[in-house]
Order: structure tokens, then C-alpha cells, then sequence
């Protein structure tokens, strides 16, 4: 059997890796980790707590963004002001801000339309 001892990350493919960079950085805030790769091809890790999100533009079209592909939820301290941020800067929702029994949520899409989830547990 196959013991998994952890997430070592979670990869989004990306097209325009500055655009995507003002998105992760500037907008959520995110703090590069890593980089590497040569002139305009790049592998950015962020590492968020004890995981790790990665954006690169590396792979070309053997892995393309899609709203379909991957999926990463950010818990976040202020969902409220989380939402009001991302609705100024205009980010679309693919699923607007709802509550669970468990928590409150939304789905957005960056600029390349890959999902990410904005997630808040509810108080225990």
C-alpha cells in the first residue's frame, strides 16, 4: 500500500505569468517561495501555510489552464473583506459567497480561469 504523507503541492498552469503573478501576489497576497526557470518560462511556488501552490507557464500545451482542472481552497482570516476585495478588483465568480453547515465559501477564477476556492471554517 502507498502511504501519502502529505500534499507536496497543488499546480496551476498559467499563460500570461505576469498578469498571473499581479493576481497571486498583489491581489491574494502570496509571497513567492521559489522561483525558477529560464527568461520568460518560470516556476513559481507560494507556500501557504504547511502546502505549497505553484503557477508556471512552463509546460506550454501539455497542460492548460481550465476552470475544470486543479482546485485549491485559501482559508482566509476575514471572508467578508475577502469577498468585498476580490469584487472591487473585479474578479469573477464562478459561484458566489454561500455558507455550509461547515463553513463559507465562494469560487473565482484567475485571470487564466482556473477555480479557486475563497473558504472561511465556521467557528468551532
Amino acid at each position: 500500500m502507498i502511504r501519502i504523507t502529505e500534499i507536496a503541492f497543488t499546480g496551476y498552469p498559467v499563460t500570461d505569468l505576469a498578469r498571473a503573478r499581479t493576481f497571486y501576489e498583489k491581489l491574494l497576497g502570496l509571497t513567492p517561495a521559489q522561483t525558477f526557470g529560464h527568461g520568460d518560462k518560470q516556476w513559481i511556488e507560494y507556500a501557504v501555510g504547511a502546502g505549497t501552490i505553484a503557477i508556471s507557464n512552463m509546460a506550454g500545451e501539455m497542460w492548460k489552464p481550465s476552470p475544470d482542472g486543479p482546485g485549491i481552497a485559501f482559508e482566509v482570516e476575514n471572508f467578508d473583506a475577502a469577498i468585498a476585495t476580490l469584487k472591487t478588483a473585479g474578479v469573477r465568480f464562478v459561484l458566489d459567497a454561500m455558507t455550509s453547515p461547515t463553513c463559507r465559501m465562494a469560487i473565482i477564477s484567475d485571470p487564466d480561469g482556473n477555480s479557486v476556492v475563497i473558504h472561511q471554517r465556521n467557528a468551532a
